[in-house]
């Protein structure tokens, strides 16, 4: 399958995410109180998922993030249940779409955590810019008012709540609006409501797709 010239090569979006991880595998571990592996887990699940995505270079993406959930389901840590549940969904939102690209990228990120919310609508021009309007919206839409009670697909009250704190104590804390954004979409998500140190990697994992979904756009 020919790639067009906006296309994002999944290989290399979740090898920069697996590199990032790698990078933070000491402070994911101190952040697991409890098993003291969570960085590792994390690590050799982006490197599986990297690895399974390379077996089907060339695919259409929804065969890849399908491929990468089978794979990444057969391990045991919960972290990689619950990411091999966000790949099979990625898979089923990107069904009969050729390519992932900047201008659908975003439907990747929040389907990657587990998160229903629905995006807000955004420009048809392909860029960065794009995708970071489209955190914000999806950051502004976890700060809905009290009287909407469920959100769409299950998102209750508590999780919309939560993705709201996490913004406005991000952006109390001096962070910025895309810092802001990120905290509050992995809190929203079934990876940041799962605990606190998988909200720490989820964070991460936010950030390095975001960098490389750009750094990939200006080429």
């Amino acid at each position: 399958m020919p790639q067009q010239p906006n296309a994002l090569d999944l290989v290399n979006l979740f090898q920069a995410v697996a590199n990032t991880l790698a990078t933070n595998r000491q402070s994911l571990n101190q952040a697991d109180t409890y098993n003291h592996d969570h960085g590792d887990n994390m690590v050799q699940a982006f490197q599986l998922i990297t690895q399974a995505m390379q077996q089907k270079k060339g695919a259409a993406p929804a065969a890849q993030l399908s491929h990468a959930s089978k794979v990444l389901g057969q391990q045991k840590s919960g972290s990689a249940q619950l990411y091999a549940q966000g790949l099979a969904k990625a898979a089923d939102k990107f069904k009969g779409q050729s390519q992932v690209t900047p201008d659908n990228a975003m439907m990747l990120v929040q389907a990657l955590l587990g998160s229903d919310q629905p995006l807000p609508s955004q420009p048809q021009q392909s860029g960065a810019g794009d995708l970071l309007g489209a955190l914000l919206g999806a950051a502004t839409q976890a700060q809905a008012p009290a009287a909407q009670s469920q959100g769409s697909d299950g998102l209750g009250m508590d999780d919309l709540l939560n993705a709201g704190m996490a913004f406005l104590n991000t952006k109390a804390q001096g962070g910025s609006n895309l810092e802001a954004a990120i905290n509050a979409l992995v809190q929203g998500s079934a990876v940041g409501s799962s605990s606190a140190h998988r909200s720490q990697s989820g964070a991460l994992v936010v950030n390095a797709l975001l960098q490389a979904i750009s750094a990939m756009s200006r080429k």
